[in-house]
């Protein structure tokens, strides 16, 4: 049995130390956001975070993830009470076939977790390692940013302890 703490619920998965996390995400806890693209860690469609830094899941094996906090997209808002990075991709209107979305926010978040302001260079070189056929890099830019302006307003309205993430 191997524990790993996904989205802040620990979860005991009976699998092997080498199983890549992506399948364990889909198979075993029932968490989709995080795609199978190539499962060579070339695509970025299955990035998570891990302890706050973006990681591959499809490439990531269990046996090192023990111990840490694993965020999936569906860690960081619901439908109904979306976070800044999904309001920002909805309202910028960031996706079309969506199948690289997940990844792209993921990093994304990990991204803003570090630096709340980001410059047009600085993300897209973040973004650089996820591929998207779709064409609509300008509006992740757009939605990227807006989410950094989102984050920190709330930040500012908030009683000072953090981020509302």
């Amino acid at each position: 049995m191997i524990k790993l703490n996904v989205n802040g619920q620990d979860h005991s998965v009976d699998a092997e130390p080498d199983t890549p996390l992506l399948y364990v995400l889909r198979d075993d806890i029932k968490l989709n956001a995080a795609k199978y693209g190539c499962g060579l860690g070339q695509c970025g469609a299955c990035a998570v975070m891990v302890d706050g830094k973006a990681a591959l899941s499809c490439v990531t094996p269990l046996v090192v993830l023990e111990g840490k906090q694993i965020t999936t997209l569906e860690g960081l808002g619901t439908a109904e009470n979306p976070a800044p990075i999904q309001r920002a991709f909805m309202e910028k209107q960031a996706a079309q076939c969506g199948y690289c979305i997940p990844g792209m926010m993921m990093r994304a978040q990990a991204l803003l977790q570090r630096n709340s302001k980001p410059t047009d260079q600085q993300i897209r070189t973040e973004l650089a390692p996820h591929l998207c056929r779709c064409g609509t890099h300008m509006r992740i830019l757009r939605a990227v940013q807006r989410a950094a302006r989102m984050m920190e307003s709330s930040d500012h309205s908030s009683s000072g302890h953090g981020s509302s993430l």
